[in-house]
């Protein structure tokens, strides 16, 4: 009894820990945009879940699936830590006014559906490592 007990806890703050760590990705991204709308006030990096945040969109194990932040009036550049979101599959941030170049840790994000950047100031090529992403269907 007590291992299984031991188990369930050791997976739970498995969970929040990679929860954290997603927050703390997302919170990076915050940092780098300049948001005159505050369509990102509720991007708190003291909660333990990015899962209560507005415009994140986590599954059952409370892991980070969507962020939809697209035609939010935001400025700024991408960051490589959204690398770290391994089970994100869409990322939504067309028309905004995004520049810079595309990470190439983006290339890490083996869930990724759809990375949606149209209507942004993104300059430079497509890092050659978005080409392992198997299941990418938009770009």
């Amino acid at each position: 009894m007590r291992f299984l007990l031991s188990v369930s806890l050791t997976l739970t703050l498995l969970r929040l820990g990679a929860s954290n760590s997603e927050g703390d990705a997302l919170y990076t991204l915050k940092r780098s945009l300049s948001d005159p709308d505050n369509v990102l006030q509720s991007w708190d990096p003291t909660l333990v879940s990015p899962c209560t945040w507005f415009h994140v969109t986590c599954n059952q194990d409370n892991r980070v699936t969507r962020v939809d932040l697209g035609n939010s009036n935001l400025s700024g550049h991408l960051v490589p830590e959204l690398g770290k979101l391994e089970h994100l599959q869409y990322l939504e941030l067309y028309k905004n006014y995004i520049q810079g170049t595309i990470p190439p840790e983006l290339g890490n994000l083996k869930s990724l559906v759809s990375l949606d950047l149209y209507n942004n100031n993104i300059s430079g090529t497509i890092p050659s490592s978005l080409g392992k992403l198997k299941n990418l269907v938009f770009l």
